[in-house]
């Protein structure tokens, strides 16, 4: 038989399809990598209108307040003063299920929060889960297609299914980390009041001085941290499908706040090099003993939406959206998600999706961007371009606010594999779980092993050997039980 070669839509050959274009082994990504590029935008326009990810989930208005000014680590308008209050949209959600998938599945809960200050929208767009399976984002494609129902049954339980499912996991040791939040009871949860929330990726943080750190995002729900185990999970699926989406809206209409506290851990950009792991990789966590969490404010989300599919449905997030004092990170994913969430809106819901009322800063628009579907928000008179004379050389560019920061990035140019230790820190999860946590999570793993293909299955259990030896044989022992 001959050999299939991989292809780009062009058709032409593509040599590795598993590693992003970068600057040396922990640079940014390259605009150039158009490998990246077509296969991120076209998987981005694989659904039509439903989310391709978090396309069922609930939502609620509220505002933010700090707890004092973070004026030293960062010049971000909405962080500077206690006094200021900044109104915010959160969206809770689950990543893998469709629109009519039950709220208490085994899934990432998506966790975005829209702050509407005033020097434009900041959306810090993460999960409940503090990790993330893989660390490149030209894998993220084809870890969403593991994730969904297969391509010729559409059906999502079953040896099939499953299998799809740890073959993609089997083939990236990254994911050992995550999968152990997986499939903790952290997996399963039944109310979005309960879970926390992180930003997962690395940002930066930059005061007026120009000076830069690290910044790694935790959102700390006040009512504690609740989750539910599988067997309660299964039945809430049928009897309650919505039970997470209608208890967040029946709390908030009874007059109770749902509240989080905002919680950072920071680290010095110059001592990135010094730690035993990459702090840029979205696989790990930094841990709390090294990098303490600090307080910063207080989120209170008090408002149901209007209308669900006005204010929730047609919510859209992006990464993108920074504001002055806070920036991107060579973080991969983050990188890789600069471009792929706002994207997939255009094509969603429409180039002109910042207009409508829950996407819209609350700050004036002012640019020279014109036409496109749904427009209704326009500049006035004929000089539709930048520069100008003839309508006043308007609107101006926006003066920097405090020094500029200058940053100098030198690298080989390749498509390589980061260096890391995938098993330590699932281990160290592991080794400090409680007995009934072990169990939990032990009988998780088996329970979905257990209809899995044989070579993927003794894959999978390798690894899980790898990570800690008890743990593999603990699930080796119940899958022979089953």
């Amino acid at each position: 038989m001959d050999k299939r070669y991989l292809t780009t839509n062009q058709g032409a050959p593509v040599p590795d399809d598993q590693h992003s274009l970068t600057v040396g082994e922990r640079g940014p990504m390259l605009f150039e990598d158009i490998i990246f590029l077509e296969k991120i935008a076209h998987f981005d326009r694989e659904r039509i209108p439903e989310r391709v990810l978090h396309a069922k989930g609930a939502g609620a208005f509220g505002f933010f307040v700090p707890y004092k000014t973070m004026a030293a680590y960062t010049k971000a308008d909405f962080l500077q003063s206690p006094e200021k209050k900044t109104p915010v949209f959160v969206r809770f959600s689950l990543a893998g299920d469709s629109l009519g998938g039950a709220d208490t599945v085994r899934d990432i809960r998506g966790f975005a929060v829209k702050f509407y200050t005033d020097q434009g929208n900041y959306d810090l767009v993460g999960n409940h889960i503090p990790v993330f399976p893989i660390r490149d984002p030209l894998q993220f494609p084809d870890l969403v297609h593991a994730l969904k129902p297969d391509p010729v049954t559409n059906v999502r339980g079953g040896i099939i299914a499953a299998s799809r499912f740890w073959d993609f996991m089997s083939l990236r040791p990254e994911s050992m980390n995550f999968l152990t939040y997986l499939f903790s009871d952290t997996g399963t949860v039944k109310s979005y009041r309960t879970i926390q929330g992180f930003g997962v990726n690395t940002y930066k943080w930059v005061n007026l001085r120009g000076e830069e750190v690290y910044v790694k995002y935790h959102w700390e729900p006040c009512a504690g941290v609740a989750t539910i185990d599988s067997k309660t999970a299964a039945r809430l699926a049928g009897a309650d499908p919505d039970v997470a989406r209608r208890d967040l809206f029946d709390t908030i209409e009874a007059g109770h706040a749902v509240e989080f506290e905002l919680r950072v851990q920071l680290l010095k950009v110059e001592e990135e090099c010094n730690l035993p792991f990459d702090p840029l990789d979205p696989t790990h966590i930094w841990p709390e003993e090294m990098f303490p969490l600090m307080p910063v404010g207080r989120m209170v989300l008090n408002q149901n939406p209007g209308n669900f599919f006005v204010d929730v449905e047609q919510a859209a997030f992006a990464p993108a959206a920074l504001v002055p004092g806070i920036e991107f990170s060579n973080d991969r994913i983050l990188q890789g998600r600069i471009f792929a969430y706002g994207d997939t809106q255009r094509h969603r819901i429409g180039v002109n999706y910042l207009q409508l009322p829950t996407n819209m800063p609350r700050r004036p628009i002012d640019n020279k961007m014109q036409a496109g579907a749904m427009q209704r928000l326009y500049s006035e008179g004929v000089a539709n371009y930048l520069p100008n004379t003839i309508g006043g050389g308007t609107p101006v560019e926006t003066p920097e606010t405090g020094r500029e920061v200058c940053r100098f990035i030198s690298g080989t140019i390749a498509r390589k594999e980061p260096a890391g230790d995938d098993f330590y820190q699932a281990r160290c999860r592991y080794r400090n779980m409680s007995a009934i946590e072990k169990e939990h999570l032990v009988a998780n793993f088996a329970e979905a092993l257990s209809p899995v293909y044989e070579p993927i299955k003794r894959r999978m259990l390798d690894l899980f050997m790898r990570t800690d030896k008890e743990l593999g044989s603990r699930i080796a022992q119940n899958l022979q039980s089953m």
